[in-house]
């Protein structure tokens, strides 16, 4: 459950677990005797989802259906103790790095051999996680509770997993971590993300590298040279800004305020042209007053981000603005939040109708009710803008390439045919 990063997670487990030749599968499936529920603990919404599923298949454990039920991940890093005494049901609690006690369930060892090993849920492309845990003092952030402190991988391993992902048919790597701005800082002594993406680019088979959450604050500069000189590093960047008024980015303890924000963001338009920035931004902070979101709000039209997302603050326990008032009532985040995808939905329409009749090169990533749906380099799985291609009047592969023209456009989608 939760993010891209839960799901490299959970397919590190479906990889041991296969690897000590124990059959298993990443979703629900006939016949199976033994849950294991990846949760995550980010935000209330996502607190709930994690909870409802945890009782869906205690219930079923009850009722004989499932002999066993692990649970694993973020929500049983951070409330282990309320959870076994509120769902007794559940055989064992695991926290987000102890993949190794939940192999021992199933008298199985964890076979570091595997490590560059991972069976994906996806053929064609596939998360590259580089880093686990954060160092950054967000007040909102409950992340460096539930993953602890940065840890980079080495380069080398990094790059050994992408050659084995490669030859199993991936062609678009998705670059992602807590903080991928950091990456390196730990083990090298400097910021590392510009020579980790430069050897990820030799990797043969690999024609996207696509990356995630990138932390404005110390951004590496270099990371935008890289892009602009590689082909393969797609025009695209992941990089939650969460506000923009300098009074909020500051109670959040983001390290960078409205100026160099605008800078940086100038920066990366003028160093990578054309490049796609995918932001998120909270609405609803304590404090957050209708000057802060009015200043939110002239940050979104000025900048006309390609891709936005926003959350409501979620008032999160043992975080340093836990302390503070949750003083925006839940109605006004909503609203607020609703203003926002307004603003933002009339400027992805308008960037979208720019694009009809230019050609792209897609990647095709399934077929739906007669419907392939592909993406641009502008556009990372799930969360952006997709390609339809009508499937009745053209075969085209899952995985493939293909150069479409666009020849219509709502505010999130794309209609196109083979050019």
């Amino acid at each position: 459950m939760g993010c891209a990063k839960n799901l490299v997670d959970s397919e590190v487990i479906l990889t041991q677990l296969k690897g000590n030749n124990i059959q298993a599968t990443h979703e629900e499936s006939d016949g199976a005797n033994v849950v294991i529920i990846n949760t995550c603990g980010f935000i209330d919404s996502a607190k709930q989802e994690s909870v409802d599923t945890i009782l869906q298949y205690s219930e079923a454990k009850e009722s004989g259906l499932i002999d066993k039920l692990y649970v694993t991940g973020c929500l049983s890093q951070r409330y282990k103790d309320d959870l076994v005494k509120e769902i007794p049901n559940v055989d064992a609690f695991f926290g987000t790095r102890e993949v190794p006690a939940l192999l021992s369930k199933f008298k199985a060892d964890y076979k570091r051999e595997l490590l560059g090993e991972r069976i994906t849920t996806t053929s064609h492309y596939a998360y590259l996680k580089i880093a686990e845990g954060c160092d950054r003092p967000c007040s909102f952030c409950a992340i460096p509770l539930m993953r602890g402190k940065h840890e980079s991988r080495t380069i080398e391993s990094l790059v050994e997993e992408a050659g084995n992902l490669a030859a199993k048919g991936v062609k678009e790597l998705l670059i992602i971590a807590q903080d991928s701005t950091y990456y390196g800082l730990d083990i090298y002594g400097k910021r590392k993300l510009a020579k980790l993406l430069t050897e990820l680019t030799k990797v043969e088979g690999i024609d996207w590298i696509r990356l995630h959450y990138a932390f404005p604050a110390g951004f590496p500069e270099d990371v935008l040279e890289v892009m602009a000189a590689n082909p393969k590093i797609c025009n695209y960047l992941d990089i939650p800004l969460q506000h923009g008024s300098s009074n909020m980015l500051k109670a959040m303890r983001r390290g960078i305020d409205r100026p160099k924000t605008e800078a940086l963001i100038d920066l990366m338009r003028e160093k990578v042209p054309g490049v796609a920035i995918r932001t998120t931004l909270i609405v609803g902070y304590p404090g957050e007053t209708e000057k802060d979101f009015n200043e939110m709000k002239d940050f979104v039209v000025k900048f006309r981000f390609d891709r936005l997302g926003v959350f409501t603050y979620s008032h999160e326990e043992n975080t340093h603005a836990y302390d503070f008032e949750d003083d925006v009532p839940a109605e006004v985040k909503q609203k607020r939040a609703n203003e926002i995808m307004a603003l933002q939905e009339e400027i992805s329409f308008e960037l979208n109708q720019e694009k009809i009749d230019k050609e792209y090169n897609v990647l095709i990533d399934r077929l739906e009710g007669g419907t392939y749906y592909a993406r641009t380099e502008f556009d990372s799985p799930e969360v952006d803008n997709e390609v339809l291609i009508n499937a009745e009047d053209h075969y085209l592969r899952i995985g493939d390439f293909v150069t479409v023209r666009i020849t219509d456009a709502s505010e999130f989608d794309l209609t196109a045919e083979p050019a």
